[in-house]
């Protein structure tokens, strides 16, 4: 290497490295400065304090067993049967709201599916009132559980019965 381009490394590296010191020194007066303007704004700031614990603060809490806020809640939970739905269902509308889960093809493993007259025939045979029965109180057999108007205890009994009888229509086809 030349004696000039050494000479001319040698003071561009100078150079190089005056501006890094300049820039890690203005880098750490600003930390500075930021800490003692900012830092100081922040923790006498009542609004930013009251921000700050709003975004940080918990979404759920644990409630123990016998806690009083675990009553009040208790108390404050509505109680009584769910209001019946305003409209009244065809037999073909709850099948498809409520019934279609465990009656369409698969099925339930117990749950006769829709059509399936093989299936249907000894339940038609223990007579429609059964059946009906059955579909508004649940029933267990040993075949599977067939809970209380399929679940949908918002649904009249005579919307369950239409249900029940579009059922039986299908099977019967």
């Amino acid at each position: 290497m030349r004696q000039a381009d050494r000479q001319f490394f040698d003071s561009f590296m100078l150079v190089v490295g005056i501006l890094i010191g300049v820039a890690v020194g203005l880098f750490f007066l600003v930390r500075i400065v930021a800490i003692e303007t900012q830092g100081r704004f922040v923790l006498e700031d009542p609004q930013v304090q009251a921000d700050i614990n709003e975004r940080i603060r918990p979404i759920g809490e644990v409630v123990l067993l016998g806690s009083a806020e675990l009553q009040a809640a208790a108390a404050a939970a509505p109680t009584g049967a769910p209001a019946p739905v305003a409209t009244v269902l065809s037999g073909p509308q709850v099948y498809n709201a409520a019934c279609y889960l465990c009656h369409a093809p698969p099925g339930v493993p117990g749950a006769p599916v829709v059509g399936d007259s093989a299936a249907w025939a000894p339940r038609i045979a223990q007579g429609i009132e059964t059946l009906n029965e059955h579909a508004l109180k649940g029933f267990q057999g040993a075949a599977g559980f067939m809970p209380p108007k399929g679940g949908r205890v918002d649904l009249s009994d005579a919307e369950i019965v239409a249900a029940v009888e579009y059922m039986v229509e299908q099977a019967r086809q």
